[in-house]
């Protein structure tokens, strides 16, 4: 086993120019929510290259819908398909998901930008552009670590199962309909950009709607209205005294660096259209981070009973109760346990590569995982390559050498935790 380590990690080492350009010729490809088929086909041209069984489908919304776990608001998924590619194993070992998102966040404004968003510069040995750390670099490195195996011949006991999903970003249809085709292993990695860290547990999240009805009146006279958006803030007051006590409650080792381990987030408002009038109404939309040891259910029954309370508490409100809905994209709280075999694999070939003991910390956000997890009762560690700083920001960059690493890292997992069916080369 140790001679074909070394065989590989010569290997990767010997081809990082490969690793460069792979990542490069995604990153230029716009995959945003409804683009991805052109970056998946780049995609599926590599894994053709490294003779794998191809899976190559278009999601179906209207089965989808019928899942419980199922939360998108796309209306149609024409022309963009899950891709998944299979290194078959001989038989006898562990077999392994690779789950990749293709799909990345819109550029904003391009004038935040230093390079054109799609363009994959490098420099200073770091390759620019939308996806390059969220997660397009995670996914290379997994098919560096693939191709590392390939081209030496070297035969595994294990499958490998590598997918490059749609719709992660939205909340995870992709991985759910590979799920529900049947894919599913005894562990799976997810490289996002965690900094090198590994994550066993990752926050689950889903967003919420929250109605405050007012009294409409004239601006000179506001005493004789009710203002939806003085209500408001009183709402947004109860939702932080919620976020911490919510979060007193986590005692978990694994959130200590994370300051707010759970939070809960305002990320929009609307109310009035008029100036001189009194809003009767205001909109508040927002993000609610679950606990991975949490049900969705759970939390959401927290946040409605507590704002009921505060419709018992005002008089207004008595009357002309807070309406709250559950809308959009979700992502499920995964909790793979601390002393798990695969959990075990990675942080030795961690140790093993870079000499340091890996920081084993919770995910500060949700990600495939849970689905994985939850729904497909596959084990799921999160690590990867990738600056968590600048996902979905200007400026996306990812730093090449920590993409190398995690490649060599992932390969070396592989080996471990798929055995090597012959040995003896």
């Amino acid at each position: 086993m140790r001679k074909l380590e070394k065989t590989v990690r010569a290997w990767l080492k010997e081809n990082r120019a490969r690793t460069t350009r792979l990542l490069q010729r995604m990153v230029q490809e716009n995959s945003t929510r409804g683009n991805e088929s052109s970056a998946q086909a780049v995609i599926i041209e590599k894994c053709r290259q490294l003779g794998l069984e191809l899976d190559i489908w278009e999601l179906n919304g209207a089965e989808l819908k019928q899942h419980p776990a199922y939360f998108c608001d796309r209306e149609s998924f024409a022309g963009n398909p899950n891709v998944v590619a299979v290194l078959k194993g001989t038989g006898g070992g562990k077999s392994i998901i690779l789950n990749g998102h293709i799909d990345v966040v819109p550029v904003g404004d391009e004038a935040n930008w230093e390079h054109e968003p799609f363009s994959g510069h490098i420099e200073d040995d770091k390759l620019y552009g939308r996806g390059a750390t969220d997660m397009k670099g995670g996914t290379a490195a997994l098919l560096m670590a693939l191709e590392s195996i390939v081209k030496n011949d070297i035969k595994l006991k294990g499958d490998v199962i590598f997918q490059s999903v749609i719709e992660e970003e939205s909340g995870g249809a992709g991985t759910l309909a590979a799920v529900l085709k049947g894919y599913k292993a005894d562990g799976a990695i997810i490289p996002e950009p965690t900094n090198m860290k590994i994550f066993p547990k990752q926050q689950g999240s889903m967003w919420f709607r929250i109605m405050v009805a007012g009294k409409a009146a004239h601006g000179g006279t506001r005493y004789e209205g009710i203002s939806a958006i003085e209500k408001a803030m009183i709402v947004i007051e109860r939702i932080k005294e919620l976020e911490k006590s919510r979060n007193a409650k986590i005692t978990d080792r694994l959130f200590h660096s994370i300051p707010i381990p759970i939070p809960i987030n305002i990320g929009k408002i609307h109310s009035g259209d008029w100036p001189s009038s009194v809003p009767d109404t205001a909109i508040i939309e927002g993000r609610m981070g679950v606990a991975p040891e949490e049900t969705m259910e759970a939390a959401q029954l927290e946040m409605e009973q507590c704002l009921q309370e505060l419709n018992e508490q005002d008089d207004w409100l008595r009357e002309n109760p807070i309406k709250v809905e559950w809308f959009g994209a979700r992502w499920l709280p995964g909790n793979l346990p601390e002393d798990h075999p695969l959990l075990t694999v990675l942080s030795n070939t961690y140790k093993e590569t870079i000499g340091n003991t890996p920081i084993i910390e919770a995910s500060p956000w949700g990600t495939d995982g849970g689905m994985l997890s939850i729904v497909g009762d596959t084990p799921v560690v999160v690590f990867g390559p990738g600056v968590t700083e600048v996902a979905h920001d200007a400026n996306e960059y990812i730093n090449l050498e920590e993409l190398f690493t995690a490649s060599e890292i992932i390969a070396l997992t592989i080996l471990q935790w798929c055995e090597v069916a012959i040995s003896d080369k």
